[in-house]
């Protein structure tokens, strides 16, 4: 199991942010160290050095993990999430999207190619993301 797990997901409102925790605690419980950005702060308002250093705790993280999963719920990917994602991609770290919601990108693509293309796997449930993970990233 990957040890290192950068969760990307939007945490702007309630449910968002309770399901991400929920997702990081089911990953937690299958042995796997978990860095999720609403755990570490959330900044409402803030000066332009404060908003850097989020941004730089959040790209040191990236660069720490071994994995990034990332929650692709909604008809759009958040764009932080989108963000995440290209710059893992270019760190070349695998790249496993969790997509629960049935509604679709267009009538061709579950979500933008552009960030379903470099997904090594796009799992439809939590039980699925722990499960692949166990299975292929010891």
């Amino acid at each position: 199991m990957a040890r290192r797990i950068f969760l990307a997901a939007p945490l702007f409102c309630e449910s968002e942010r309770e399901f991400n925790s929920k997702v990081a605690s089911r990953l937690r419980s299958a042995g796997c160290e978990v860095w999720l950005a609403q755990e570490v702060a959330i900044y409402k308002k803030g000066s332009a050095h404060v908003k850097r250093k989020v941004f730089r705790e959040d790209l040191s993280a990236l660069k720490a993990s071994d994995v990034v999963v990332a929650v692709l719920d909604g008809v759009d990917v958040d764009t932080g999430v989108a963000f995440e994602l290209g710059y893992a991609h270019a760190l070349e770290k695998p790249l496993i999207g969790l997509k629960t919601d049935h509604r679709t990108f267009s009538k061709t693509e579950e979500v933008n190619l552009m960030v379903e293309a470099p997904l090594v796997k796009l799992c439809r449930s939590v039980d699925e993301l722990t499960e692949y993970l166990t299975s292929n990233f010891r």
